[in-house]
């Protein structure tokens, strides 16, 4: 549509001039001493509009002759600029490739050549920026080749660039130059300076999904699974993981976490900061009583954090594995030991029940057999744990369920079915 405007107006143009021209009949007299000249009015107008061009056209002539020095030194920029920004990209290339003494002299070859335009008077617009990345850039290659005097001297030749760029520059490439100094740290396994350089980050900076991989790195590297297991719930709360690694993460710290527990009262405040979703977890609720027992902790405190999972522990709807099951009922059968207790016998009918709707489950039948055997439910206890020991996998149920069986063989005074029976637990010893 914009185009079609355009030609209409060229053409209403040309043909008002060519009636203008044609209808004009105006004359121009031009008296010199005692002569006369008379000049048509078009004549006169396409004179002046010649006149006119002529003198634009010298103009522009004249001004791109005089601009010819600025040119020329325009141009020598630019090629300097082009070889600096090539050595630095060639540096680059090289590092990515493994070359990282080729890399540091492409680097050291970028300075060299921004130095030589500074010298000349000749300032880059971004000249802090292309200092600062190609010290890194010398300092990544003497990290990679071990040379930490010229690793820590061009780093510092970084930060000192990087003050010279306006705010905003100065920010990225001292965060960017503070981030590569933890992960070099964490390389050299200095975990305490790696969080000691993270700890200065701004809060922003230290929020950012690298400063928290590299944190939760050193974090482990350092023994701190407290620190690190906050870490790694920020980075799955961002989706730095999949759910399925996030999880197994998270369990991991929160197990090493607990087994840095040597006290009972202190590993009661350790499970009071664990999250719901994370005393959900059958590995950590089953290794976290079984680690509280062992402390000498409260049985029945050790029950209740079991209770909340019974009922998923019966119908497995959770998908739990085999070791998480044989893991919960080990935890359950250390936990229910004492006959004694209030909730003993309610618990005893609760397995026996368990038992009863899944016959064929080697778990229940080893766990309903243990709470009879220390019921003194002799023959109940024997057939069940006779019958568990076919089908148990995991070796530390099989080698406490011929250890029951020994013992009870032991008061039913048969020594040759004893001495098989601890035989068979000796097998599973661990």
């Amino acid at each position: 549509m914009r185009l079609a405007l355009w030609l209409l107006s060229l053409f209403a143009l040309a043909a008002a001039g060519a009636w203008l021209a044609d209808h004009n009949q105006g004359t121009v007299s031009v008296f010199w001493l005692s002569q006369r000249i008379d000049f048509s009015l078009n004549l006169l107008i396409l004179a002046v509009a010649l006149v006119v061009l002529l003198v634009v056209l010298a103009q522009q002539a004249l001004s791109a002759l005089l601009s010819l020095p600025q040119q020329a030194q325009r141009w020598r920029l630019q090629q300097k600029e082009r070889a600096a920004h090539a050595a630095m990209l060639e540096s680059i290339s090289h590092f990515r490739a493994g070359r990282f003494l080729r890399a540091r002299k492409a680097a050291q070859t970028a300075l060299e050549r921004e130095a030589s335009l500074k010298d000349a008077g000749l300032q880059l617009d971004h000249a802090v920026s292309l200092r600062a990345l190609a010290h890194m850039m010398v300092a990544e290659s003497a990290h990679a080749l071990q040379d930490r005097s010229l690793r820590q001297s061009h780093w510092q030749q970084s930060l000192d660039a990087a003050q010279k760029g306006s705010a905003s520059e100065r920010q990225t490439l001292t965060d960017g130059a503070q981030l590569r100094a933890a992960r070099w740290m964490l390389d050299d396994r200095d975990a305490p300076g790696s969080l000691a350089v993270l700890k200065a980050l701004p809060t922003a900076t230290g929020r950012r999904m690298v400063a928290l991989r590299i944190q939760l790195k050193a974090a482990r590297l350092a023994g701190q699974p407290a620190q690190a297991l906050e870490t790694a719930l920020l980075l799955a709360k961002h989706r730095a993981f999949t759910p399925l690694a996030a999880e197994s993460l998270v369990r991991s710290l929160v197990l090493e976490w607990m087994s840095r527990v040597h006290d009972a009262d202190a590993f009661q405040r350790f499970w009071l900061k664990l999250t719901p979703a994370q005393r959900a977890m059958p590995d950590i609720v089953a290794e976290a009583a079984l680690r509280f027992l062992a402390l000498g902790g409260d049985a029945a405190l050790a029950r209740s954090w079991l209770q909340p999972l019974w009922a998923p522990l019966q119908t497995q709807q959770a998908n739990w594995s085999v070791d998480q099951l044989a893991r919960m009922v080990q935890a359950l059968d250390a936990c229910l030991a004492d006959t004694q207790a209030n909730d003993a016998r309610t618990w005893l009918a609760r397995v026996e029940t368990a038992q009863l709707a899944q016959p064929q489950d080697a778990r229940w039948q080893y766990l309903a057999g243990m709470l009879c055997w220390r019921h003194q439910l002799w023959g109940k206890a024997q057939s069940l744990l006779a019958q568990s020991v076919k089908g148990l996998q995991s070796p530390q149920l099989k080698r406490l369920a011929w250890c029951a069986l020994a013992e009870l063989a032991e008061q039913r005074q048969d020594p040759l079915a004893a001495t098989q029976a601890w035989k068979q637990a000796a097998r599973f010893q661990a």
